[in-house]
């Protein structure tokens, strides 16, 4: 049957539901991708259609009213059922394109996704995945602006708009070639690392935030910034300093004795991998079989 005239609109009482979550229009705001004055905006207006004043502004944040309490607790049994409605119709339209769009960080993308690319197809031939391999924080970017539809990342910092996964736990290992004055010695200490001549990926990377967090500011900045692992190993082999990455990265050449692991005492080089979509959003069902491979993967002991 036809709507009541002045029915609001669905995102302007998610909107809604998100304050009342949140406590802050600006932290609502910020959820829905708008500016503060724009989300206020919009309350207004559904005041005005609802004839409610439906939020208690103060400068310590927003609280719903009393009617804005009860407007919300009707407005999730529309709400839900909507955001379920959507995100069937996107598994519907996933099976039909048989496309899933994945950006997955440098280390993720070269040593944990083929194998789970390969377990997906198994289950899926029909499906076709195009891969972007970025640092972490471009594939935030790429998510947030809908160029892919699942991400994986490195970095530890968190991303208030984005739903996350824990899928692995990740060791960062210090490494030199075998001829550097480090391979040799005992332990470093924290001090000693930050001040050496490091060969590092560039800011935004999953690494270098990961050691950021570990040691703050290195002393002189890195010796090197390179975008690629292939290349920091290279000019680590040939003897430019010692570097920080996963030890999936380097298990060959520590294998085979190219590269030299350097211990280090009183930090803890750990990461956990996540996988990253939007909030507002759940997974499709090409995504979501793709999130049960890593988990599978991630919980088998390495062997």
């Amino acid at each position: 049957m036809p709507l009541a005239p002045g029915t609001p609109e669905l995102a302007d009482l998610d909107l809604l539901l998100s304050v009342e979550r949140l406590g802050s229009l600006g932290r609502a705001a910020r959820e829905h991708g708008i500016s503060q004055p724009s989300a206020s905006a919009r309350i207004k207006l559904l005041e005005r259609r609802l004839g409610l004043e439906l939020l208690s502004r103060s400068p310590s944040g927003s609280r719903l009213t009393a009617a804005g309490a009860a407007v919300a607790g009707w407005a999730r049994e529309v709400v839900t059922p909507a955001a379920d409605l959507m995100a069937n119709v996107a598994t519907l339209r996933d099976r039909a394109s048989g496309w899933l769009r994945v950006g997955a960080s440098m280390t993720i993308a070269e040593y944990l996704m083929p194998r789970w690319l390969v377990a997906l197809r198994r289950e899926r031939p029909e499906l076709t995945v195009a891969l972007r391999a970025e640092n972490s924080r471009d594939v935030v970017e790429l998510l947030e602006a809908g160029e892919v539809d699942l991400g994986f990342i490195e970095d530890p910092a968190p991303h208030d708009d984005l739903r996350e996964l824990v899928v692995a736990d990740d060791e960062l290992a210090v490494v030199t070639a075998p001829g550097h004055p480090w391979a040799s010695g005992g332990p470093l200490t924290p001090g000693e690392l930050a001040a050496g001549r490091l060969v590092l990926r560039e800011k935004g990377s999953g690494t270098r935030e990961t050691l950021h967090r570990v040691l703050g500011e290195l002393r002189e900045g890195p010796h090197l910034e390179l975008s690629s692992t292939t290349a920091i190993k290279e000019a680590v082999g040939a003897g430019a300093g010692a570097t920080v990455l996963s030890v999936l990265a380097v298990e060959h050449e520590l294998r085979t004795g190219q590269l030299v692991r350097v211990p280090v005492a009183g930090i803890e080089l750990t990461r956990r991998l996540r996988a990253v979509w939007p909030r507002r959003s759940a997974p499709a069902a090409h995504a979501e079989a793709l999130l049960r491979i890593a988990l599978q993967a991630g919980r088998r002991p390495a062997g």
